[in-house]
């Protein structure tokens, strides 16, 4: 047996004084003998012997109650197992309010349970101990130590948060605010239900923190989710069905059946149908979206799940312009086929430009540039498309008859590209298409041999280097490409081998090709904005600058809360940076002036949580190492208790103090009832 505060010890010496007092109270008596008084003799000495004992039993009494009641006040204890912690305590608890914690726990969500562990927790600590309360959002106030009253305060209001935070960044936010403090044990505990995805941490080794972990497990791990959607179109044109792509996941270990799945659409809501999703799976489903109009437009897709409802709908918004603009750049005149073409198009629109007299900030605006026999192309023109490549745009290279193979050269190695070396005055026949690629697929219903392929007079032999990624759109008898496709960046570039003017390739002429050719990479072009963000994550939204004089504040409205984003102006280009700021999913109109809607974006709750894969007990401790206490508190057991006797062994003051009242009442009853006269 060991003690907390052994100087309390030195009081056993008051011990004396139940002593001196019995020894003051004996009396000394003088013996006088009488006659004939045999029997009264008799009677004295049995009442003398019967009250000598009885105030040896009153004086053991008191001397056993003053003792254990000194005992107590110098806390005994018995070692269990570490060291048992002394002096001043600075105490960080970690309470998950992540969406996964609205999972059942009994009958009551993850998070009240873990909101009582946190109480239980601070309970076993004393008044003169320093608390830190952490959540998921790691707000501003909860980055210092607090009394134990302001921190049973703290845990009461949390509520459910959007953000998820790594292990590892809970650890390193803890321990800042306990290195805050002057306390002597410097101790963490996190309470959460430790998913996989989160648990970032393994074979922990620091000793300067105690680490105490409490899992929490929920009784049933079933969730399904809308993990996401997406066009299969890049650009929404009006009066047409957009197909939708939705995914939905089963993230349980059994297989999910009548799913609703349903999307609500210019005010109106419509079944889609019902899905069966295999165990830990997911299936991809269609949702047709006719357009009747141009702007912006909102789409909400829904599932019916319960309870972990937070990953059941999914914002999405997009832009549908009135119409596809597409620039060519020319040489010389325009290309009349090519102006036919595009032009009999509906919403699309192009713009010729001579090569020598181009606007190279207007290139962003256009989703398809098309470089008309151009023959040579200067550095600024270069760096310029290669940019708009880059960020989105899609470039379709016509190389002229008389190009400086030079900078074709210089130019398509920035991408990087396989570059023309010589032109050929040979006719060459196109014999293959590929129907996989985006640009022809689904084109042609019915691919026969009397499909008529571009024929060429004239071409380029382009170097074939395997690490350039090429993809063979059209291709020759001989096995060379006439048409290759490249990913740059965010966008794509197109060259041909031939040039566009007839007099080489009868291209302009193959309406059947060339026009749904044109069509297509038009419709995957352009520096496309996502049509769903995600809360949480580092989010940079990018929009036009409106110009004006004076400081312009943008401002971001959603349907309960309206804040101001950090913004940097860049040329014609606003940037901002989101951080923390937003708590509820949904769409945010972007304004300077109210009732002004510059840009409309769709925000989601994070999915990292809709996976409910927990690590058990024994796999935590296997993950984060026998320097980490695993503290597993069953069912309605109380964990103050637990704390009591990791942090200060078995204490035995209680039961000092107990037989400290027996004691006192052996002494009452003692005087009360036993009489010696």
């Amino acid at each position: 047996m060991q003690f907390l505060v052994p100087v309390f010890l030195t009081a056993l010496a008051a011990l004396a004084i139940p002593i001196i007092i019995h020894l003051f109270h004996f009396r000394r008596f003088k013996k006088v003998y009488f006659t004939n008084v045999r029997f009264l003799r008799e009677v004295k000495e049995e009442t003398s012997s019967r009250s000598r004992l009885r105030n040896i039993l009153v004086l053991l009494a008191r001397l056993l109650a003053l003792a254990a009641l000194v005992l107590a006040f110098a806390q005994p204890y018995l070692k269990q197992s570490g060291n048992v912690q002394k002096g001043s305590k600075a105490v960080s608890i970690f309470i998950d309010n992540s969406f996964s914690m609205d999972a059942l726990s009994q009958d009551v969500p993850l998070l009240d349970k873990a909101k009582q562990r946190a109480r239980e927790v601070i309970a076993a600590y004393q008044e003169e101990d320093r608390f830190q309360v952490l959540t998921m959002d790691f707000e501003g106030r909860h980055q210092r130590l607090v009394s134990r009253e302001d921190a049973l305060a703290l845990v009461d209001e949390i509520e459910r948060s959007p953000s998820v935070q790594t292990m590892s960044n809970i650890l390193t936010r803890q321990k800042q605010v306990l290195n805050s403090g002057t306390e002597e044990n410097k101790i963490i505990y996190q309470i959460s239900d430790f998913q996989k995805s989160i648990v970032d941490v393994q074979n922990y080794t620091d000793t300067l923190y105690e680490v105490n972990l409490v899992p929490l497990q929920s009784v049933e791990e079933r969730n399904i989710s809308i993990d996401s959607a997406w066009f299969e179109a890049p650009i929404q044109m009006v009066d047409q069905n957009n197909t939708l792509i939705v995914r939905v996941q089963n993230n349980s270990p059994e297989p999910a059946e009548n799913i609703r799945l349903s999307v609500k659409y210019e005010g109106q809501s419509k079944p889609v149908g019902t899905l069966t999703i295999p165990a830990e799976s997911f299936v991809r489903d269609t949702v047709n979206i006719n357009i009747s109009r141009t702007g912006w437009h909102e789409a909400e897709l829904n599932i019916t799940d319960y309870p972990v409802q937070f990953d059941d709908r999914y914002y999405l918004s997009f832009y549908v312009a009135e119409e596809v603009n597409i620039l060519a750049i020319n040489e010389e005149v325009p290309n009349r086929f090519l102006n036919a073409a595009i032009g009999g198009l509906d919403y699309f629109k192009i713009d010729n430009q001579n090569s020598r007299q181009l606007d190279y900030s207007a290139f962003p605006q256009y989703e398809l540039i098309i470089l008309n026999d151009v023959n040579d192309i200067s550095s600024g023109m270069a760096t310029s498309l290669q940019n708009y490549v880059n960020e989105g745009g899609n470039l379709l290279v016509f190389p002229g008859r008389n190009a400086q193979l030079a900078t074709y050269q210089s130019f398509l190695n920035g991408f990087p590209a396989n570059t023309p070396e010589t032109f050929e005055m040979v006719e060459r026949n196109v014999s293959e298409i590929n129907t996989q690629e985006f640009i022809f697929q689904d084109v042609f219903e019915n691919k026969t041999a009397n499909l008529k392929l571009p024929v060429t007079q004239g071409n380029y032999r382009f170097n074939r280097n395997a690490a350039r990624s090429e993809r063979s759109l059209m291709t020759y008898r001989d096995g060379n490409s006439y048409l290759s496709a490249y990913n740059a960046g965010e966008g794509n570039l197109y060259v041909c081998a031939a040039p566009l003017n007839e007099d080489y390739n009868d291209l302009v002429r193959n309406g059947g090709v060339f026009v749904p050719m044109v069509y297509k990479m038009a419709l995957t072009g352009g520096n496309r904005k996502p049509i769903a963000y995600t809360i949480g994550k580092d989010v940079v939204l990018e929009a036009a600058h409106e110009g004006g004089t004076g400081e312009r504040v943008y401002k971001l409205r959603g349907n309960d809360e309206e804040f101001i984003p950090q913004q940097r102006v860049v040329g014609a280009k606003v940037f901002m940076s989101l951080d923390q700021s937003m708590a509820e999913a949904g769409y945010y109109d972007l304004y300077l002036e109210p009732g002004d809607v510059l840009e409309e974006y769709a925000f989601n709750f994070n999915r990292q949580e809709s996976n409910l894969e927990y690590y058990g007990t024994n796999e935590l401790k296997e993950q984060v190492g026998p320097a980490v206490n695993i503290i597993d508190v069953q069912g309605n057991a109380i964990l103050t208790a637990t704390i009591e006797e990791q942090s200060q062994g078995v204490a035995l003051w209680r039961w000092c103090l107990i037989f400290a009242l027996i004691f006192l009442g052996i002494e009452v009853l003692l005087l009360r009832f036993w009489k010696t006269s």
